[in-house]
């Protein structure tokens, strides 16, 4: 068995080839100051804690449509998006002024703590935008990188509890530059040559994990450094024995933490367990668990008290935190080989100024405001206790089998004054077609009341029959 610490030496290995070579990549932070430069940022900023739910949080969930989107969305009919959406108040176009809208109460939203329209991120954005407009337009390792992107840095390590963390410019591009990193340690090992079987580096991917985890992998793959065995999804009976079967000394395992379109978990106590027999790398995307699970919102590690036993975790900032941005949270080696080698990251301008003072914002209003993560556990509750579904988190998966079903139900929760969309093939597998409805923080107990009252028109929830093998609710 390989301790897992072997990993720690082939990181260190690729990096010194990458030095020798003259192409280890640096990042030097840009300090944009005005004022008293020797002011941290993070006291520029008034971040206020409220207790409770204010009226500024219901515009997470929200929204308006207008007239001709409502009957393009009732007869499926495809859209450019070119639809009259500009509200009558400010237009003096008279086909404008003439068109209707319909309010509806947001279900499809990833903005779990509805901290997209809280005033304080707002103002850190807003700010920032006065001070130093976008920032530097580049690259981060050119010249977009700034004190505000190391001051959320700091905190994303800090909440994960990490030695240092990067920040990406989407989570999808943060999985990318992860697994092409991961990929370049075989070839780089081998003197950038295909190396033989035994030293290619074996990737154990879930079946259900992510698009950008399997996208990634595939650019790995032609690299001709990397094997891909995928396993069934959370059986770690069948993880297990591919593992065991398997003669290659590098071994990684990958897997979303919570899965975005069945809304269950990795079974992260069983994975660490296995990561201390076979002392594979264990890399977990955690784009919907984080600020969502854990009593410090560290996400799903920390709810399953392992986060120690993760080597890379993923995130994103487009999600609970309300904001946009993905991140890597890892040691300072994995950073220096992945800002050196992951071109996704490489090879991307690095976010605005104003988006990394808004998300450094949204970490630290999510850590004060706990009551938002005991909202959104309550809301689970709520439709649990409503629906007789035994649902395990906000997102919940109801699945329904044919695409013309679930677009008639997404239709029926439209009229009902819901945004709850169909999700169809190619995002699920033929006869897979589902309503995802996922919750917030900012919905209260008779949104999910009226909601599960119009489901109820859709799904027999006493029926024992609807129940698939992951326990979500079948028509």
């Amino acid at each position: 068995m390989d301790s897992p610490s072997t990993w720690d030496d082939w990181v260190g290995e690729a990096l010194a080839k990458l030095e020798s070579l003259k192409v280890l990549r640096s990042l030097r932070p840009i300090c944009l100051r005005k004022g008293d430069p020797q002011s941290p940022i993070e006291n520029e900023i008034q971040f206020e804690s409220n207790p409770e739910m204010q009226q500024w949080d219901r515009s997470s969930v929200e929204v308006e449509i207008g007239e001709t989107t409502f009957q393009r969305w009732m007869h499926d009919t495809p859209s450019p998006g070119d639809e009259i959406v500009y509200s009558p108040v400010t237009s003096k176009d008279p086909e404008v002024y003439n068109q209707q809208f319909k309010k509806l109460i947001l279900f499809s939203g990833n903005d779990y703590l509805g901290l997209s329209s809280h005033p304080t991120i707002g103002r850190a954005a807003a700010k920032a935008a006065l001070e130093h407009g976008m920032g530097p337009r580049g690259s981060a390792l050119i010249c977009g990188y700034t004190n505000y992107h190391r001051l959320l840095e700091s905190c994303l390590a800090d909440l994960k509890k990490k030695e240092d963390c990067l920040l990406c410019p989407t989570g999808f591009a943060a999985n990318m530059a992860v697994m092409t990193a991961i990929g370049s340690i075989g070839s780089l090992l081998a003197g950038n040559i295909i190396p033989p079987e035994d030293e290619k580096i074996a990737i154990f991917s879930d079946a259900l994990n992510h698009a950008s985890i399997i996208d990634g992998i595939r650019l790995a793959e032609r690299q001709k450094s990397v094997k891909v065995f995928v396993y069934r999804h959370c059986d770690m009976s069948h993880l297990n024995k591919l593992l065991s079967n398997c003669s290659m000394k590098r071994k990684v395992v990958v897997t979303d933490s919570l899965f975005s379109m069945d809304g269950d978990y990795a079974p992260m106590t069983e994975l660490a367990n296995l990561r201390q027999k076979h002392g594979f790398l264990l890399v977990v995307d955690d784009a919907h668990g984080t600020f969502v699970c854990g009593k410090n919102g560290g996400g799903v590690a920390e709810e399953f008290n392992c986060e120690k036993e993760v080597d890379l975790c993923i995130g994103t900032l487009s999600k609970a935190a309300g904001c946009h941005g993905g991140f890597i949270a890892c040691s300072k080696t994995w950073k220096l080989l992945i800002q050196s080698r992951g071109r996704s990251f490489i090879f991307s301008t690095a976010a605005p100024v104003p988006v990394a003072a808004a998300a450094h914002a949204a970490v630290k209003v999510a850590k004060m405001e706990t009551w938002r993560r005991k909202a959104i556990w309550n809301r689970v509750k709520d439709f649990r206790a409503l629906t007789g579904i035994p649902v395990i988190s906000p997102i919940i998966s109801l699945i329904i089998g044919s695409e013309e079903k679930a677009l008639q139900a997404s239709r029926h929760l439209l009229e009902s004054g819901f945004h709850v969309t169909a999700i169809r093939p190619p995002t699920v597998p033929p006869n897979s077609c589902r309503l995802r409805v996922a919750l917030s923080a900012a919905h209260t107990r008779e949104d999910l009341e009226k909601l599960t009252a119009e489901l109820s028109h859709c799904i027999n929830f006493q029926d024992t029959g609807i129940y698939s093998s992951s326990g979500y609710a079948r028509l």
